[in-house]
């Protein structure tokens, strides 16, 4: 049976349409697009039931959206700081807290039976696909008009964020050394998912395994680890140096 037609014959397109038009501001077009875009691969394997393309091509052009405001609002910065400031908008964390906010969370569709997803960022990678499916259903002004006033605009305060400190490993390393431990970040899990290496990375502290990330890369799942460890331990608001990854 086909999950994705399964779940969503029991919502009317009319129903679906206005949901999206709460949180996007307008109506889609091709609304096959959303109903791909909000699914998860937990419920549909094959690429065409699933939003894994749809969400690569988010990120592709919410990435290029980002940096085109980035470039435009900081005339005088260089390449290091805009390439941080682009890090911070559109990281993981960040984008799954704005799709949360933006109420993504209550029409995405996934495997709720899942406990490994209550801490993945799927409404993170669900707000990418929602952006690959206005690409392909208005194009690319419409897109970037939509990702200003609905993403940029009124969820990324960019002031901010130019002092928001995103290396969580740097802060973690800061705070083993001025406490005398030893810190390690070991991948224990790597596998295939959805055609993609996922990696789980564990903060090791003095041989005690604190916390654990999934990404599809190492550098991601050890951040990911190293900002739950500092959650774990408390220390977001000490004071620490700051030491190289």
């Amino acid at each position: 049976m086909n999950l994705i037609k399964d779940f969503f014959r029991k919502k009317s397109d009319a129903t679906l349409k206005k949901e999206l038009k709460n949180i996007t501001g307008f109506s889609p077009d091709n609304l096959s697009l959303y109903k791909t875009a909000l699914t998860h691969r937990s419920l549909g394997e094959s690429v065409d039931e699933n939003n894994e393309r749809l969400e690569y091509l988010g990120d592709a052009v919410l990435s290029a959206l980002v940096a085109d405001y980035l470039f435009k609002r900081y005339p005088y910065q260089g390449e290091g700081f805009l390439t941080e400031m682009r890090s911070k908008m559109v990281n993981r964390q960040q984008l799954n807290d704005v799709a949360v906010k933006m109420g993504l969370k209550k029409i995405a569709k996934y495997n709720k039976l899942d406990n490994s997803l209550r801490t993945s960022h799927i409404f993170g990678n669900t707000l990418e696909a929602l952006v690959g499916a206005i690409y392909l259903d208005f194009g690319y002004k419409k897109t970037c008009r939509w990702v200003l006033d609905y993403i940029i605009m009124p969820h990324m305060f960019v002031d901010e964020l130019e002092n928001l400190e995103i290396n969580h490993k740097n802060k973690l390393y800061g705070w083993v050394n001025k406490n005398g431990k030893n810190l390690e970040f070991i991948t224990i899990d790597e596998r295939l998912e959805g055609g993609r290496r996922l990696f789980t990375v564990a903060a090791v502290i003095d041989g005690e395994n604190v916390s654990q990330g999934k990404a599809f890369n190492k550098k991601d799942a050890s951040q990911i680890a190293a900002s739950l460890a500092i959650d774990v331990l408390g220390i977001n608001n000490e004071s620490i140096g700051v030491f190289p990854q």
